[in-house]
């Protein structure tokens, strides 16, 4: 029996489905990447954009057409709103939050399913099941809880209920040399852009333990690059204090790991939210040489009016006070930013403000979005009134902006000899891929695909806006 997985959105989306992949290997379900050939489909949603939703539908409709030729079962998870979970719930079997994953067995008993697993253990059921023998050390072990279930066949949304359980599922990587690590999860923001609160709940923090065993095992299985996930990870701790270590605390247990394990490794977190960067945050990053000196740090707009419009609880000024102390701690970091282009009531010259803060802060590489209304948001009451052929235009401006920024640093970086991390073969034919510990891409002559997930010194010698090409340094 074999399984196929949709996944949508972001980097904890992808996390995620790390921990879906397990539950059904564990199963003994098998992967396929034809989804034809599966009796279990699923999508890993993301409401954050509507182009993701509509991809949603357009699967499910063609996977209900094919019940009527096979048996096979459709399920929906991720971040999906209440509007979108309602009529989810009228055309996918199974609609459940991530923190239920868990629970994932028995909700396909509920069906009549037995697995592949399941065929071994069918009197005692599948919660009852012995666990395999894993050969990992993260005390976060996968976990069949039984429950009860309501008498209707689809889940209920709980987003925050049950994510500690969900975190105890070991993830199947998706690769051997980098990888995610969830230490939050939810949001307590409301910007009034932002689904998130809805579709993930409220702050909850991950028990620090459990971090550091993942990283621990992570650095001596010889991953290279590590990166913390959370909706707002400097806000870590912060639902547990007096419990739990601050986000400070929890960088500097990991340099420490890091100076005493004699490994290299680069670890990167993101998103920050600018309200809860400290100087202390970036005080310990400065210290640590496993932190990575890259700071992804969202400014959305930069215009102080647009700004509280969008509920972002920052000003400009505050903003760059941020920077300022990145710039005097960190010199070498490289700045990332999410930028919303066309935000209800955007003028002109809110618009120029925002390109100015690009010219002023020089991002290395900035995710610029066009608005796009996300129904249960705050500003879905209001009108959306710039055009989409307008929001292309001002996109193509701070891109543009942008663009200039990002290669000049990148030609500076000329006649230097860098570390880089390999990542896989390059779009140019004879070339590997690689990104700085700032996370440059920089590409280089080679066909040894052996040197994939290992650190390499290049010498710059070219640049573009957003790459660099180079030699390899034997």
């Amino acid at each position: 029996m074999k399984y196929h997985i949709v996944q949508l959105g972001c980097q904890m989306n992808i996390s995620d489905g790390e921990r879906v992949k397990e539950v059904m290997e564990r199963l003994g379900f098998e992967s396929t990447d034809d989804e034809s050939e599966a009796s279990l489909l699923g999508v890993i949603a993301c409401s954050v954009r509507q182009k993701a939703i509509d991809k949603v539908y357009s699967k499910i409709q063609k996977w209900n057409k094919w019940k009527n030729k096979k048996n096979l079962i459709t399920f929906v998870t991720g971040c999906v709103l209440p509007a979108d979970r309602l009529k989810f719930l009228k055309t996918f079997d199974m609609v459940f939050p991530m923190s239920e994953l868990p629970q994932f067995p028995e909700m396909i008993q509920q069906y009549g399913i037995v697995s592949p697993a399941g065929l071994m253990s069918i009197d005692r059921g599948l919660q009852e099941m012995e666990k395999p023998v894993l050969n990992i050390k993260n005390e976060a072990a996968f976990q069949l809880k039984g429950i009860k279930f309501p008498e209707k066949k689809k889940g209920v949304f709980h987003p925050e209920k049950g994510i500690e359980d969900f975190w105890h599922i070991t993830p199947h990587y998706g690769s051997g040399f980098e990888a995610f690590i969830p230490i939050q999860n939810g949001c307590n923001k409301f910007c009034s852009f932002c689904a998130v609160p809805y579709t993930r709940g409220r702050e909850v923090s991950r028990p620090s333990g459990e971090i550091m065993n993942e990283l621990k095992y992570l650095v001596e299985k010889g991953y290279k690059s590590i990166t913390l996930l959370g909706q707002n990870v400097n806000s870590y701790g912060l639902d547990k204090k007096g419990k739990e270590v601050s986000f400070a605390s929890l960088l500097e247990m990991i340099g420490e790991f890091g100076n005493s394990s004699g490994k290299d490794f680069w670890v990167y977190f993101t998103s920050p939210h600018p309200r809860d960067m400290t100087e202390e945050v970036i005080e310990v990053i400065s210290r640590y040489k496993c932190l990575a000196k890259q700071i992804h740090l969202p400014i959305q707009s930069g215009d102080n009016e647009v700004l509280v419009r969008m509920n972002r609880k920052h000003t400009v000024d505050q903003y760059r006070k941020i920077v300022n102390s990145i710039r005097r701690l960190i010199p070498q970091a490289t700045l990332f930013t999410d930028i919303i282009v066309g935000f209800t009531g955007e003028t002109e010259d809110q618009l120029e403000n925002t390109r100015k803060a690009i010219e002023e802060f020089k991002y290395n590489m900035a995710y610029i979005a066009q608005y796009s209304v996300r129904p249960g948001a705050a500003s879905s009451r209001w009108v959306d009134d710039i055009p989409k052929d307008e929001k292309k235009r001002r996109y193509h401006l701070l891109t543009d902006e942008l663009m200039k920024h990002s290669h000049e640093y990148n030609k500076n970086l000329i006649g230097k000899t860098m570390d880089v991390l390999v990542r896989g073969k390059d779009r140019k034919q004879g070339y590997l891929s690689a990104l700085t510990e700032g996370k440059i891409i920089v590409r280089f002559p080679s066909d040894n695909t052996e040197l994939i997930g290992s650190f390499v010194k290049v010498k710059v010698e070219s640049a573009a806006p957003f790459s660099t090409e180079g030699k390899m340094i034997i």
